[in-house]
């Protein structure tokens, strides 16, 4: 199927969704948008600083991806905080993508996976790889991978200690999520690999993609997992976008239609 470029969000119509439930959990389901013909499967897991949330705000993003690339995309409805603290999201990642490995080419017809998220996602998505490598040994099951304004140090980052009251991720909710999410964790026990990636091991992880603006208190995460990824041996590329704030490639505009395009190529070429 071939690349177009994908016009500003909302680009069309979402496609329909379907809730299909993962084997052996009634209350984990994951939200199917299947473009007909599929070339791949994307397991995705959608923002709202673990807290909050759900897979179908990201039904236009979701369904641009599945047109531009002719991929099904699943976004999953991991577990939330507080009610639902750290590692229980992550469970709930490594449970998905183990059911993709395991159903992908009967439910989907393709064997070809990708995986990614949006900020509280994107750390999600790198959480569930390192789980799959280091747990299963098939991260590199998974061709390619998006990190869309990722958080990768939970215990902050220079641009995260920068981050004024007038920005998005302030610092009020910054500390939302570690006091939700890793209940009782400070300082050093925050940088374990577990719970902040950039300090783990990156070695033998797909390829991947790290979108993210000037403006954004994440900015660092994604300048720094991107060079971590890339001297670990991987393939990283890294898109900045100028004076673009948290989430940007949720809004209808030029410059999120462009990063999208990016994502949409860079998963193009990995489908191959």
């Amino acid at each position: 199927m071939p690349l177009h470029d994908p016009a500003p969000l909302p680009a069309d119509t979402p496609l329909p969704a379907t809730e299909e439930p993962l084997s052996g959990s009634a209350e984990r389901r994951l939200r199917v948008l299947d473009p007909g013909k599929v070339r791949g499967v994307l397991l995705h897991f959608h923002a709202g600083g673990l807290t909050m949330g759900a897979p179908a705000m990201a039904d236009a993003s979701n369904s641009l991806l599945a047109r531009t690339c002719g991929i099904a995309t699943a976004s999953l409805d991991y577990r939330l905080a507080p009610q639902h603290p750290h590692p229980r999201a992550v469970d709930d990642g490594e449970a998905a993508a183990l059911w993709l490995l395991r159903h992908a080419p009967a439910r989907f017809g393709t064997d070809r996976l990708l995986i990614g998220g949006d900020s509280a996602g994107a750390w999600l998505a790198a959480q569930t790889l390192l789980r799959l490598r280091e747990r299963h040994g098939v991260a590199d099951r998974f061709r390619a991978a998006y990190f869309a304004v990722g958080c990768f140090d939970m215990s902050m980052t220079p641009s995260q200690r920068a981050s004024t009251a007038a920005m998005f991720l302030s610092p009020e909710r910054l500390k939302g999520t570690r006091t939700a999410a890793f209940p009782g964790l400070d300082g050093e026990l925050l940088r374990d690999p577990s719970i902040s990636p950039l300090y783990a091991p990156l070695g033998g992880l797909p390829p991947a993609i790290f979108s993210v603006g000037t403006d954004d208190a994440v900015l660092d995460d994604s300048l720094f997992m991107a060079a971590r990824w890339q001297a670990a041996g991987n393939v990283a590329e890294l898109q900045v976008y100028p004076e673009a704030t948290h989430l940007f490639m949720s809004l209808p505009t030029p410059m999120a239609a462009e990063a999208w395009r990016r994502v949409a190529a860079f998963f193009d070429r990995h489908l191959v």
